[in-house]
C-alpha cells in the first residue's frame, strides 16, 4: 500500500504542477516584470523562441520551484526569487525552463504516464488472476510489483527530460553569452538542502524524486559550463542592482514586516532597503515612515517611475487619494503608460469621486487593458467608469472580461450576452461581446464534459 500511495503521490504532484497560473496567486508588478522578461528575452532568443511570445509569471509560493505547464510561459515561485542571490542564478533557472518548452516535454509527457498506467493495469489484472485462482499472497505480490514498475517508469521518463532541459539550458545560455556559473551556483543551493534533509540517492527519499539530485546535475554540467567561451564573463552590474531591488520589493511585499525589517534594518540605507522598508511600515500602516522611505528614493531618482508608483500606492491605500494623483499621474507618464502602474492611477481617479475625473480615468484605463487584457482588477476600475457614466452595455462587457478571467464562465457568458444586446451590431466591442460569449460557453462545455452534463446545462 506504501509503494501505491507513492505512486498516487506522484501522478498527483504532477497534476497540481500543470494547474494553470490562473488558479494560483499571481504577482503583478511592473518592475518585476519588466526585469524578468529583460533576463529572458537574450535566452529566448537562443533557444530559437520569439521573446514577445514567452511569459515569465511571478507565482506567489515560498517553495523553491519553477515549471512549465503549456504554451509559452514560464512560471516562477517568489520562494525561487528568495533563495537566488544573483540575477544570473534566476536566468540559469529560466534556461532549464526553455528547454522544457522546446523539448515539448508537458506534451510528452503523457508518454511516460500512458506507459506507466499500461504497466500498472496489466500488473492488477495479472494481480487479480492469481487472486481468482486462490494465490492471495501471490496476487498482492504481483500488484505491488506492478506499481513499483510503474513508478519507476514515471520517474526515469521524467529524470530523462530534466537532463534533456539541464543541456538544452546551457545551450541556451552558451549561446546568449551568458555565464553557467549562476546555474552550477543555484544547484548548489538545492545540493546544499538535500544534503541537510539526509537525501541519498539510493534511499526511499531518493528514490522517490522526479529530478535528479543536484550534485548529478553540477557534476554533468560543470565541464559543459567551464569550457565554454562565456563561463568568466561578467554580469551586467546594471541588471545585478535590480535584480537586488527586485528582491527587496517582494519580501517586502509578501513577508511579515519583521521579517523585513531583520534583514534590512534601519541601518542599511541602500535603495533596496529602502524600498523593503517602505513596504514593511505600509503594511504596519507606519504612513509616515513608509512615505519618508518612498520620499528618499524619490530624492535619489525623480525620474524613476516605480518610486513615484510606490509612493503613490502609499498615499492611495492609507486614504489620501488627492495626494497620491500627482506622483501616479507623473509614474504613468514616465513609463509611457505602463499597464499596471496606469491601472493603479485610473483607480485612484475613480477613488476621488470626483466625476470630473472620470474622463481621465476611462482614458487611461483604456489605454491601459489595450496594452494588457489580462488585468482583471483594471476591468472593474473601467466598468465602473461605465456605470457611473450610465453606459451599462460596456460596463457588463467590463464585467464580462474580468469574470472569464476569474473563471466565472456562466456568469460571464451572461455578462457577454447583456452587452452584445445594448451595443452597436458590429462594432469592435460588439464583436469583443460574442468572442467572449463563445469563449464562456466552449469553456462550460468543456467543464461539462468532466461533469454531470444534465446538471451542467440546468445550471445554464
Amino acid at each position: 500500500m506504501r509503494l501505491l500511495s507513492h505512486l498516487f503521490a506522484a501522478l498527483a504532484l504532477a497534476v497540481l504542477a500543470a494547474q494553470p497560473a490562473a488558479a494560483q496567486s499571481v504577482l503583478r508588478d511592473a518592475e518585476t516584470e519588466a526585469f524578468l522578461n529583460d533576463i529572458a528575452d537574450p535566452l529566448v532568443e537562443a533557444s530559437g523562441l520569439a521573446p514577445g511570445n514567452v511569459e515569465i509569471v511571478l507565482i506567489n509560493d515560498p517553495s523553491i520551484n519553477a515549471f512549465v505547464a503549456g504554451g509559452q510561459a514560464v512560471y516562477i515561485h517568489s520562494g525561487l526569487i528568495d533563495a537566488a542571490d544573483t540575477a544570473n542564478e534566476v536566468q540559469g533557472v529560466i534556461a532549464h525552463e526553455l528547454g522544457h518548452i522546446t523539448g515539448g516535454h508537458v506534451i510528452r509527457s503523457g508518454e511516460g504516464y500512458s506507459q506507466a498506467n499500461g504497466i500498472s493495469i496489466l500488473s492488477m489484472l495479472a494481480g487479480l488472476g492469481a487472486a481468482l485462482a486462490g494465490a492471495g499472497d501471490a496476487a498482492m505480490g504481483i500488484m505491488m510489483a506492478g506499481q513499483t514498475a510503474a513508478l519507476s517508469s514515471i520517474l526515469s521518463f521524467s529524470r530523462t527530460q530534466e537532463a534533456a532541459a539541464d543541456a538544452a539550458g546551457a545551450e541556451y545560455l552558451s549561446n546568449a553569452g551568458i555565464s553557467g556559473r549562476g546555474s552550477l551556483e543555484f544547484f548548489g543551493k538545492l545540493l546544499n538542502q538535500e544534503t541537510r534533509r539526509g537525501f541519498r540517492q539510493d534511499d526511499e527519499a531518493g528514490f522517490w524524486r522526479t529530478h535528479p539530485l543536484s550534485g548529478d546535475r553540477i557534476n554533468n554540467l560543470r565541464a559543459v559550463y567551464e569550457t565554454d567561451p562565456a563561463w568568466n564573463e561578467p554580469s551586467d552590474p546594471a541588471i545585478e542592482a535590480r535584480f537586488q531591488r527586485i528582491k527587496a520589493k517582494l519580501m517586502g511585499y509578501v513577508a511579515k514586516p519583521e521579517f523585513t525589517l531583520r534583514d534590512y534594518p534601519e541601518t542599511d540605507l541602500s535603495t533596496p532597503a529602502l524600498i523593503a522598508r517602505a513596504y514593511a511600515y505600509h503594511k504596519q500602516a507606519k504612513m509616515a515612515e513608509a512615505l519618508d522611505a518612498a520620499d528618499a528614493l524619490i530624492a535619489r531618482d525623480p525620474q524613476d517611475p516605480y518610486f513615484l508608483e510606490l509612493k503613490g500606492q502609499v498615499l492611495l491605500e492609507s486614504g489620501r487619494v488627492e495626494e497620491a494623483l500627482d506622483p501616479l499621474r507623473q509614474a504613468t507618464e514616465l513609463s509611457r503608460s505602463e499597464p499596471l502602474i496606469a491601472s493603479l492611477f485610473g483607480h485612484a481617479l475613480i477613488a476621488t469621486e470626483d466625476k470630473a475625473n472620470f474622463e481621465e480615468a476611462e482614458r487611461v484605463l483604456r489605454s491601459s487593458v489595450a496594452r494588457d487584457r489580462y488585468n482583471p482588477f483594471a476591468w472593474y476600475q473601467l466598468g465602473v467608469v461605465y456605470a457611473q457614466r450610465g453606459d451599462m452595455p460596456r460596463a457588463r462587457l467590463a464585467t464580462a472580461e474580468q469574470q472569464v478571467m476569474k473563471r466565472e464562465y456562466v456568469l460571464a457568458l451572461r455578462s457577454a450576452a447583456a452587452a452584445e444586446a445594448g451595443l452597436p451590431t458590429g462594432s469592435p466591442d460588439w464583436l469583443r461581446a460574442q468572442d467572449i460569449g463563445f469563449q464562456a460557453r466552449a469553456l462550460i462545455e468543456q467543464q461539462c464534459e468532466m461533469r454531470d452534463k444534465r446538471n451542467c446545462q440546468s445550471r445554464r
